[in-house]
């Protein structure tokens, strides 16, 4: 087993993205991530971390991480805990700080675990998530409200409901932070709200890949919960990314919100 390191997004696709692209839904968040960061590098502000473990066969284990967030982790064939073991040596060795591990749970799990063995440490499941990949929407289009890309007129009531999605799923958020992003990401045009005359819920679109695009930060502020914007609004983006070409649409979905699962479960037609 080898490890190499790779000086940007690019070159790491230019040895990876074939097997990224045939690992399809699975490997979308590591494949969005990247050739998201070849085209804004400007926005880069902490130098990221690529690598690829390989055999005689070749890859065996790709890693991407963006400090300070977790590293993300693919594995598509060979002997996945050997090129762990490595993986996990070269990031200690490198004194990178690693403050968790993402991706397919066979895969995750193992880097996790040779992570804590090197350090000397003990790995915890903080989250699990369900991918599921939509390849058609079967509900009508709602009668009541439409879906829009959101403005700058929108822009404060955006940073709150990150703010209030970051600290749902994460347990914690920063204001400042929460405000940066959202108004960036309107600005590139990702954010869409399902509006009744008001914005009620809203939903995003990331991540996007050759073949299929990710739905991200669904939220709906607790005072407009039990109506159905959610459904109304991830159905509606989820038509609109597919009638302009994509293959197929992912949605990662804890495994303990089961309001956010029956959404994608009845509501769409879904591969799980």
């Amino acid at each position: 087993m080898h490890v190499t390191t790779y000086p940007d997004a690019a070159a790491f696709l230019q040895q990876t993205q074939p097997a990224l692209e045939a690992g399809g839904a699975a490997d979308s968040l590591m494949l969005g991530m990247c050739l998201r960061l070849t085209r804004y590098p400007e926005r880069i502000e902490t130098p990221p971390c690529f690598k690829t473990v390989s055999d005689d066969q070749g890859l065996v284990l790709a890693a991407v991480m963006t400090p300070p967030f977790q590293v993300v982790v693919s594995g598509p064939r060979g002997d996945l805990d050997a090129a762990a073991r490595v993986l996990a040596a070269e990031l200690l060795a490198e004194r990178w700080h690693v403050p968790g591990v993402q991706g397919p749970a066979e895969v995750a799990a193992l880097v996790a675990a040779r992570l804590a063995e090197a350090s000397g440490r003990r790995p915890r499941l903080e989250r699990r998530e369900h991918l599921y990949e939509l390849r058609a929407v079967c509900i009508p289009v709602p009668a009541h409200g439409r879906l829009r890309v959101a403005g700058e007129p929108d822009a404060a009531l955006i940073a709150r409901w990150w703010y209030g999605s970051s600290h749902a799923a994460f347990g914690q958020a920063d204001a400042a932070e929460s405000d940066r992003v959202a108004r960036r990401c309107i600005a590139d045009g990702d954010v869409y709200v399902w509006d009744v005359g008001r914005p009620v819920s809203q939903a995003v679109k990331t991540g996007p890949t050759p073949r299929g695009i990710s739905i991200g930060r669904v939220y709906t502020p607790p005072e407009e919960r039990g109506r159905g914007y959610a459904t109304a609004c991830v159905g509606e983006l989820s038509r609109l990314l597919l009638a302009q070409g994509r293959d197929y649409c992912t949605l990662f979905v804890e495994a303990a919100n089961i309001a956010a699962q029956r959404i994608v479960q009845l509501k769409a037609r879904l591969r799980h």
